[in-house]
């Protein structure tokens, strides 16, 4: 069986040679087999595009903020297909390196394609053992460049990342979007998170960053993920939480709040 399309409906008996007229539609099977066509060199080449047109399988909210003593993310385990709570135990935080950790919303599968390029970027920086380690503004860099390079080409990662570290006594938390767009702010929320949550985590950390307590930063990322989980469809109450300090990258398994839903019996209206 002829496995490219550019040949297919093309009768089998026609030479190689009749195939780069322009009387004919030109086809594959001679630029496969005619050494005088430089130009392609694998199907690839003539294979028609493919880009991702809209995010697929789906995370939802990445909540990142300040503290006294480093910086703290949170984001839930639930991948969703359209509406459907697909996938509950995802891990959308990742860290890269000794000290930098990534959370990202969006396309889980262009996702997992960034973070097998950072390992890449990881393991060539350990490989060449110059003393020098990745510091989190370098990986928020990377991923700048790589984000706005995707872009640019018509075919973006369809992620919102949070990008949070701690390195020689600084502290760093930032934002890259599908298009390259970048911020640092010492409070970040993607998804739902940034109308719900980005309110809850400027009245409480905006001001206090170098005396905010490491519990009281994990209480407040903890309202935020109820109040999430209780507005936003496409949450779960199962998230991470990753910490990033001078004792180096922690993140926490998955863990659950408890919740209170006895208010919806008096709710009246909207089909109640």
């Amino acid at each position: 069986m002829d496995y490219f399309p550019g040949n297919w409906g093309n009768p089998r008996t026609r030479e190689d040679t009749l195939f780069t007229s322009t009387d004919w539609f030109p086809g594959t099977h001679a630029a496969l087999t005619n050494p005088s066509i430089q130009t392609l060199q694998s199907f690839a080449a003539f294979a028609p595009k493919s880009h991702t047109q809209q995010p697929i399988v789906t995370g939802t909210s990445v909540l990142g903020l300040v503290y006294k003593d480093g910086i703290m993310l949170a984001a839930d385990n639930l991948a969703s297909y359209g509406s459907l709570a697909r996938f509950r135990d995802v891990e959308r935080l990742i860290s890269v390196g000794n000290y930098t950790v990534v959370g990202a919303s969006g396309d889980i599968s262009d996702f997992q394609y960034l973070k097998h390029t950072l390992d890449s970027v990881v393991t060539k920086e350990y490989s060449i053992d110059d003393g020098h380690e990745l510091s989190p503004s370098n990986v928020y860099e990377y991923i700048s460049r790589l984000m706005y390079n995707r872009r640019s080409k018509m075919d973006p990662l369809w992620n919102s990342l949070v990008v949070g570290g701690f390195k020689d006594g600084e502290k760093f938390l930032g934002f890259v979007d599908l298009q390259g767009t970048t911020f640092k702010s010492s409070t970040i929320a993607t998804g739902f998170g940034a109308y719900l949550a980005t309110p809850i985590l400027r009245k409480a950390v905006e001001g206090k960053e170098d005396t905010l307590t490491e519990q009281e930063a994990s209480d407040i990322l903890d309202q935020c993920m109820k109040v999430l989980y209780y507005r936003d469809a496409r949450s779960l109450n199962k998230f991470q939480k990753a910490k990033v300090n001078a004792n180096g990258i922690q993140i926490s398994e998955p863990i659950s709040l408890p919740t209170e839903w006895a208010f919806a019996e008096g709710i009246r209206g909207y089909g109640a």
